[in-house]
């Protein structure tokens, strides 16, 4: 499936400009049919899956509780 510029920014979440820097810097795949790049959706498949478990990690990461600091004494 095939995606504008503009849907592949909303797909994605990042900016238009950006997207369009990084086709003519061919760090996206695209085709240009004479009036708009085409970007295959299917190339950010592995780049998702990767957000998503570097997510997950995080979230992980987050919930964990803190440790209790051996030097706190307690004086009272």
């Amino acid at each position: 499936m095939y995606l504008t510029i503009e849907e592949t920014s909303e797909y994605l979440e990042l900016p238009e400009d950006y997207l369009r820097h990084l086709i003519l810097n061919n760090k996206i795949k695209a085709i240009y049919d004479g009036k708009q790049y085409l970007i295959n959706k299917n190339q950010f498949q592995n780049h998702l899956e990767q957000m998503e478990s570097y997510r997950e990690v995080i979230q992980e990461y987050l919930r964990e509780p803190l440790p209790e600091d051996p030097d706190v004494k307690d004086e009272d």
